[in-house]
């Protein structure tokens, strides 16, 4: 494989030598580590939906739609990765490790890392907190790599530009994350209130005793967990405001002004 790629990279090269708007494909090669086929590809993925563009068909074109797809992309990638990286682990183990990886704040540190925020086309501020826009532009960007160039040159991304370089894999699967803390701080920020609503659930005999836990916003039902203890039903609960929270910002603090389940 590695030799393919060498003699498509020295093949496209020696072609870009007749191209005169060479300099894109330049600039995404350094990034990548070898030449799109479909450069608009690329330049979609860093097309905001703060600055999207109407084709000629109508068509609505920004990162939306190749953010979705990297996202989903990523996810199974990491999980690759990680299947046969710890083989005696169990899921529970894998799952969290995963989740750790692929979570917003990482994906931001990533895109910033890779340059990212100078490839971005965007109206929106970039001083805004917790802002997601270097993450969502990565998953596009992964996206983009999928569908030019197929999963085997995705996981070759992943493992040699991003996971060697930036993401230290023992050390973040033995991390503990807090997601209730994270969650505390981001409304103590934002000067709103919280509470978490806890249960036991009724439980059948033989069984551990279970949990379920909201995680309520200034009235706004924003995550739902549960568990075998109100510690772990709280911390999923946080977990999934955290993930609303960190995937759009923006619209979450507005919609948070108003009592509201968000969904």
């Amino acid at each position: 494989m590695e030799s393919r790629r060498l003699i498509y990279n020295l093949i496209k090269s020696i072609r870009l030598l007749t191209v005169k708007q060479r300099e894109p494909y330049l600039l995404f090669r350094k990034i990548l580590g070898f030449y799109p086929r479909k450069i608009e590809l690329y330049e979609q993925a860093f097309r905001h939906k703060s600055l999207s563009i109407i084709t000629e068909e109508g068509v609505l074109l920004n990162n939306e739609r190749l953010e979705f797809l990297g996202d989903a992309v990523l996810n199974v990638l990491v999980a690759d990765i990680l299947f046969h990286q710890f083989k005696n682990e169990k899921e529970d183990f894998l799952s969290k490790t995963r989740s750790k990886i692929v979570q917003r704040n990482s994906l931001n540190k990533i895109a910033l890392e890779l340059g990212l925020d100078k490839l971005i086309v965007t109206s929106t501020p970039e001083n805004l907190p917790h802002n997601s826009i270097y993450g969502n532009a990565l998953e596009a960007l992964i996206g983009a790599i999928y569908i030019d160039q197929g999963y085997r040159s995705c996981k070759y991304f992943l493992e040699k530009r991003i996971i060697e370089r930036y993401i230290d894999i023992e050390r973040i699967s033995n991390i503990d994350v807090n997601f209730k803390s994270l969650l505390l701080e981001w409304c103590q920020h934002q000067k709103l209130p919280i509470y978490f609503d806890t249960e036991e659930l009724q439980k059948k005999e033989k069984e551990t005793a279970k949990f379920k836990a909201c995680a309520y916003v200034n009235n706004n039902l924003l995550g739902e967990g549960d568990g075998s203890s109100k510690k772990e039903a709280q911390q999923k609960a946080a977990k999934m405001a955290m993930s609303k929270i960190e995937k759009d910002p923006e619209n979450i603090i507005q919609l948070l002004k108003t009592p509201h389940d968000i969904n």
